[in-house]
């Protein structure tokens, strides 16, 4: 084995870039026109709907209530998640792909 030159590639380790921790800047040029108002309109309007529920003192069956308040506290934080994705640079930092199956 006097040529070294042809396992170089492969079995030597290449050094990787240092990872950073992904900056933090508001943005919205990821949400424009009307998409950012309807974001915003579902986050808020999911928020009431939580609001809502938890102002119910008594029910006579309250099995319909405990799913509307898990659906509306989920709709709540995935739609807070998904507009704090698009309104941050932690789009950038994901990647494009990985923020549509989101």
């Amino acid at each position: 084995m006097e040529d070294d030159t042809v396992y170089n590639k492969t079995t030597e380790p290449q050094a990787k870039a240092p990872r950073r921790c992904p900056r933090i800047g508001f943005t919205l040029r990821h949400l424009r026109g009307w998409r950012l108002p309807v974001k915003v309109f579902q986050t808020l309007f999911s928020f009431v709907a939580l609001v809502c529920e938890e102002i119910v003192d008594d029910c006579s069956s309250c099995s319909g209530l405990y799913i509307f308040e898990f659906i509306s506290c989920s709709a709540f934080l995935l739609s807070l998640l998904i507009l704090s994705v698009y309104c941050t640079d932690l789009y950038k930092s994901l990647g494009e792909d990985k923020v549509q199956k989101l």
